[in-house]
């Protein structure tokens, strides 16, 4: 196979060949090799490189129209016999299922009690509350943020007046202009003039779009493409930039009804669609208006993120609530050639996409990275590594969509992960007695874990020995008081006195205490453990209350969200 993709097996009919692109992708980005002048059509062109180029890839192809549950679970079990190190999964159900009925959480258990660390996509159903469904709290799961590039698309009218709109559009007109035509001026009949607007494919009449810009008020631009338009200006209010098979751009409400302006007033009008540029995102990072949310109606103490199997954002999508964020916007990265991103049979070396399923692997690179520092860590302590290192993040929108129920314990920071200070280790038999505690009986942890357990020990779930701090709590304005219990372990180095420190985030007015609020290590691996109280009272539905709790030396901080909330969010109990 060569040395960079050392093996490749299949589970479906067919070969183990990536015909849809995805699997290339995601896999490029997590170790692909340096190469220069890398581009979409020009578009990004530089150097393109994986998060851990001097790594090797084993791919495990699951997917062939269906992602089966056996065929998964086979993955994981050849992966886990296979050796590898770091599992990245870019694939999800759009249902939340308990624990013992989620496939990938299982496959993921199993990959855990043999060392290696599954990383899962949030997903794209966002930003919807409670949209997760990767919810296991032994997997790390990867939400999606902008970078500071972006690719814009103007579009010049025939009066001259320019509009900036979003897409990634490769094609160049030269600056040529064309007539426009709006989509209910192309209507079959009288009576399909509202479908029209929206450019519904059977409401088109192609013998009065062809060799013209069609405008639509939705984002359809296959449609253009079918009816023959030489391109398409569509209403898109996303905060992300899509390939189309055609010269498109995606306008906000207000720069699209200014082409409706104009094309009203003009007696012929025209324009035309530019090929995109590149420009610098001064507001980077964010969290991307499609990435999941949470919070975790599974396990409510447990603060997680969504995901799903992307080849496409408007043709896949996944889900979760996350634990930390990395870049998932226009990321330029491998495509394989049996794989065209356009409409036609084009096929290109490299695509633009954006999504959890981007993201998922830039987390894993680092993963994989904080393991080529420390082999022997477990992978709850890379976890912990990866979330308590990472960079505080602004979010783009309002109530529980803008807190860390989006972004998790922030954006990652794979140069800090290296060199946590402290981290928080979870054993095989911690998060058995974690189900244990979730009241899962004996029989229903067998199907999670494999082995026979007797569910002698039980663990709160809010007292897993987890990275992030979180609780729910009954909808209620009376004041409250909840006991965190925590444990970390010495990374750094010996002789070291770690001091805590509370900021308070969102203007909420909690009360936390630590105890011990120092800690003294004296050698590297040491364990000490404390607790943390959190009171206040008067809850709002609409925002959780919420804070950081920051463990410094110095040198180190590791830090780790607390989130308390109340709210009405389905539930599903074992």
């Amino acid at each position: 196979m060569g040395t960079k993709l050392i093996g490749a097996r299949h589970y479906s009919p067919g070969d183990a060949r990536d015909s849809s692109g995805h699997g290339t992708h995601t896999a490029s980005i997590a170790a692909g090799n340096a190469v220069a002048n890398a581009s979409f059509f020009g578009l990004g062109n530089g150097t393109v490189r994986g998060a851990v180029p001097a790594s090797r890839i084993a791919a495990y192809r699951v997917c062939a129209g269906e992602c089966r549950d056996d065929k998964i679970l086979s993955a994981f079990d050849d992966a886990i016999a296979d050796g590898v190190d770091i599992i990245t999964i870019s694939i999800g159900s759009i249902d939340v299922v308990s624990l013992e009925k989620d496939t990938i959480a299982i496959g993921a258990f199993h990959a855990m009690s043999n060392g290696i660390l599954t990383v899962n996509a949030a997903g794209n159903t966002g930003p919807n509350v409670a949209s997760v469904t990767s919810l296991a709290p032994w997997m790390l799961t990867v939400a999606a943020s902008t970078t500071n590039r972006m690719f814009v698309t103007k579009v010049v009218l025939g009066d001259g007046k320019t509009l900036v709109g979003k897409s990634v559009n490769g094609f160049d007109l030269k600056g040529k202009k064309f007539p426009l035509v709006y989509g209910k001026s192309a209507a079959l009949s009288a009576s399909q003039a509202k479908c029209a607007e929206d450019c519904t494919p059977d409401c088109i009449d192609a013998s009065l779009v062809k060799g013209k810009i069609l405008v639509c008020k939705r984002s359809l631009p296959y449609v253009a493409y079918k009816k023959g338009a030489v391109a398409a200006i569509l209403e898109d209010d996303s905060d992300w930039s899509q390939m189309e098979g055609i010269p498109s751009s995606g306008l906000q409400e207000d720069d699209f009804e200014s082409v409706l302006s104009y094309i009203d007033s003009a007696n012929s009008p025209e324009a035309t669609v530019l090929k995109s540029e590149v420009i610098f995102n001064q507001t980077a990072p964010k969290v991307l208006s499609f990435s999941s949310r949470g919070p975790n109606i599974v396990v409510a103490d447990i603060l997680k993120i969504n995901l799903f199997l992307l080849s496409n954002l408007r043709k896949w999508c996944m889900k979760m609530q996350p634990d930390i964020t990395a870049p998932g916007l226009e990321i330029l990265a491998a495509n394989s050639l049996k794989a065209s991103p356009l409409y036609d049979t084009t096929h290109v070396k490299y695509s633009v996409e954006s999504g959890t399923s981007m993201s998922c692997p830039h987390a894993a690179g680092v993963a994989a990275y904080v393991k080529t520092f420390h082999p022997n860590w477990s992978p709850s302590m890379i976890k912990s590594a990866i979330m308590t290192t990472a960079w505080s993040i602004n979010a783009s929108q309002t109530g529980y969509a803008s807190t860390e129920f989006a972004y998790g314990a922030g954006h990652v920071d794979p140069i800090a992960a290296t060199n946590p200070g402290l981290v928080y280790d979870i054993t095989k038999a911690d998060y058995i007695a974690f189900l244990c505690g979730m009241n899962y009986n004996a029989t229903t942890v067998k199907l999670i874990s494999g082995e026979a357990v007797t569910c002698t020990e039980k663990v709160l779930p809010r007292n897993l020995n987890y990275p992030s701090i979180s609780a729910k709590l009954s909808v209620s304005n009376s004041s409250f008081t909840v006991t965190f219990n925590r444990t970390v372990t010495n990374v750094g180095g010996p002789n070291s006195t770690y001091n805590s420190k509370v900021v308070l985030n969102h203007g909420s007015k909690l009360n936390v205490k630590v105890s011990p609020s120092v800690l003294s290590m004296k050698s590297v691996n040491e364990k000490q453990s404390f607790t943390v109280t959190v009171s206040g009272s008067g809850l709002d539905l609409k925002l959780p209350l919420s804070a950081n709790l920051i463990w410094s030396d110095g040198t180190h901080n590791v830090r780790s969200p607390i989130v308390i909330y109340a709210g009405i969010f389905p539930s599903l109990s074992p």
